[in-house]
């Protein structure tokens, strides 16, 4: 079973360019030690790894590390910037070069849309185009500029990718309240409001109903699902207890938690065996988080895995769910 890589990222030069003019709360400074991280409201949240923007040098590192196919997405903060000629722009060019990075390694490489959520219209026109263009999926930040991917605005972007079926990253960026909770000290940002983000985000769906209204949805939490695991016992009680959280919904949170997909990027063994017991075999993938992380670092945990287990976890899974 071929192993994939569902969780990397490439950028486009261009994408960066317009990210550094129009960011808006968004912008590029120099960290130290050579590092250049993106801000955001003036606190450090994303490393811009120059290998980022490399298409090519990846395949080399694939190959070291047994990985067989990758999915390329773009990282945090997408697209959620600047006007909407801009946003477009943006996501115009960044899905164009995921598009021509597949095209140029056909046997390796696959890839995720990006679009401008804020302009419902313009994302519904450029989903239509990327998957045109060859995409399997779609990378969606957690909250689209502070707002919840369970407001209505965004309802008839959510019911078209349903028709279509099409797996979504729910990836994690600045949560909202950052400030608030002084997440600019020690880069707590992305230590752990990645990780709030996500969790905050996949908790809200389902407590919302989003799950049911949408039954073909296909979401994947990365990082072994934030702290979902670890709180399924927790939203459950809160349903049994609470009348507002079984307003929308008819089963236990924990059941729902068994609907989503879950990448083991940057987790431990014990925290990924915890995820794999809430959401079984069948929904658990590979993904490294590269260039931040090395290609395959995230499989030193699978090396006690056999057979058939192993080949899901490394492949089949996400072959099955990405139709590769």
């Amino acid at each position: 079973m071929p192993v994939v890589d569902i969780h990397t990222h490439l950028a486009s030069p261009e994408w960066f360019d317009l990210l550094k003019k129009h960011g808006g709360r968004y912008d590029v400074r120099e960290i130290g030690e050579g590092k250049i991280a993106i801000f955001a409201d003036g606190h450090a949240f994303g490393l811009l790894h120059p290998k980022l923007f490399d298409r090519d040098a990846r395949i080399a590192e694939m190959d070291e590390a047994g990985v067989d196919i990758s999915l390329l997405s773009l990282t945090t903060p997408g697209v959620v910037w600047g006007p909407q000629e801009v946003s477009e722009h943006a996501a115009r060019i960044s899905n164009d070069c995921l598009a021509a990075a597949q095209d140029a390694h056909p046997a390796r490489l696959r890839w995720l849309a990006t679009l401008p959520m804020q302009y419902p219209g313009a994302a519904l026109d450029e989903l239509t185009h990327a998957c045109d263009a060859g995409a399997v999926g779609v990378l969606i930040g957690a909250n689209v500029d502070d707002v919840p991917l369970t407001d209505p605005r965004f309802a008839e972007i959510w019911s078209e990718i349903d028709r279509r079926a099409l797996p979504v990253i729910v990836h994690p960026t600045v949560p909202p309240g950052a400030a608030h909770m002084t997440l600019d000290q020690y880069h707590l940002i992305a230590m752990v409001g990645f990780v709030v983000d996500t969790t905050l985000a996949a908790a809200r769906m389902i407590f919302d109903g989003f799950l049911d209204r949408y039954p073909n949805l296909k979401l994947i939490v990365p990082h072994a699902g934030g702290t979902l695991p670890y709180l399924a016992g927790r939203l459950d009680n809160g349903y049994r207890l609470l009348p507002a959280l079984s307003e929308h919904i008819s089963a236990p949170p924990s059941a729902y938690l068994g609907r989503l997909y879950y990448d083991d990027a940057l987790s431990r063994a014990d925290a990924i065996g915890l995820c794999k017991a809430v959401c079984g075999d069948g929904h658990l993938l590979h993904g490294s988080d590269y260039p931040f992380v090395e290609p395959g670092r995230s499989l030193g945990w699978t090396s006690e895995l056999k057979g058939a287990e192993k080949d899901a976890i490394l492949g089949g899974n996400a072959a099955a769910l990405f139709g590769l």
